[in-house]
C-alpha cells in the first residue's frame, strides 16, 4: 500500500473470454508499496491472461485495472511503462549481441531518459553486474541474464513490477540470488506481483499468495497460511509448498 494505505496496482472484477471459454471470472487482486504478492495456479488457470491485461497487451471484457489510483484500461503499454508499471517477461529478452551495459542503455534511450548513462551504472550496481558492463550479453550465464533483465527493469524506476516466471530456467544458486533482488525491490518500496511454477521459491519471497483456479481466486493468505490450507493443497499445491 502507499502512504495512504491504497494499493499501487489493483484489479477489480476482471473478466475475459476466448470464444465460449471464460478464462477470467471476476478476478480481484491488489498489491501495495513494499509488498511482494504471488499469483499461483495450474496451467490454464488464467495467470498469463491476467498479466497481459494488467500490462495492457490484452483488453478485459469487464472489470477495471487501477494503477496509482487511476483507471488505466485505455492506456497503451508504453504509457503504462512510462508511468512506472514495469514488466519482466517470461521469455528471454536479452540482446545477445550488445554489451551488458548496452542492453540497459538501449531501453532507456528508447524511453528518452536524459540521465541514461547514470541510470545504467546504478542499475548494474543494484543487480550485481557492475563488473560485467563491457561484457557481451550473449556470454552470460542463465542467472546473469536474468539479473540483466532485472537491471533493465530497475533502470526504468518502476513503482510496480510484474514478474512473469522469474525463476524459470535458473539454477538454485541463481534463484537464491534472484530472491535477494526481489527482496531488495520490496525494501525500496516497489510493489511486486509475480507468477511462477516454482512454488517453493515463490513461497519464500512473497508476503501474500493468491491461488488462481479456473479463472478466479480460490485461496488467499500468507505463505504460512496457504501451506497449511487443505483446500490450497487439494486444488494446486499438493506437497510442493514444503
Amino acid at each position: 500500500m502507499d502512504a495512504a494505505g491504497d494499493p499501487l496496482l489493483e484489479a477489480r472484477g476482471l473478466r475475459r473470454s476466448f470464444g465460449r471459454r471464460e478464462v477470467l471470472k471476476g478476478l480481484d487482486l491488489a498489491v501495495g508499496a513494499g509488498e511482494v504478492v504471488g499469483l499461483l495456479g495450474p496451467n490454464g488457470a488464467g495467470k498469463t491472461t491476467a498479466f497481459r491485461i494488467l500490462m495492457g497487451f490484452l483488453a478485459a471484457d469487464a472489470g477495471e485495472v487501477r494503477f496509482l489510483g487511476e483507471v488505466i484500461g485505455r492506456l497503451p503499454v508504453h504509457e503504462r511503462a512510462r508511468r512506472g508499471l514495469g514488466y519482466l517477461p517470461q521469455n528471454p529478452s536479452v540482446l545477445a549481441g550488445l554489451s551488458v551495459a548496452g542492453n540497459v542503455l538501449v531501453v532507456l534511450e528508447e524511453r528518452g531518459f536524459k540521465d541514461a548513462k547514470a541510470r545504467v551504472e546504478e542499475a548494474l550496481e543494484r543487480a550485481g553486474l557492475a563488473q560485467l558492463g563491457k561484457q557481451t550479453a550473449g556470454t552470460l550465464s542463465g542467472g546473469e541474464r536474468r539479473r540483466l533483465e532485472i537491471a533493465r527493469l530497475l533502470a526504468l524506476g518502476p513503482r510496480v513490477a510484474l514478474l512473469d516466471e522469474p525463476f524459470a530456467g535458473v539454477d538454485p544458486l541463481a534463484a537464491e540470488d534472484l530472491r535477494g533482488r526481489i527482496s531488495g525491490m520490496r525494501a525500496e518500496g516497489v510493489a511486486v506481483l509475480l507468477t511462477d511454477h516454482n512454488v517453493p521459491e515463490t513461497m519464500r519471497v512473497c508476503d501474500r499468495i493468491h491461488i488462481l483456479v479456473d479463472g478466479a481466486v480460490a485461496c488467499s493468505g500468507t505463505p504460512e497460511a496457504i501451506r497449511g490450507d487443505p483446500e490450497a493443497r487439494r486444488l494446486y499445491l499438493g506437497t510442493s509448498a514444503s
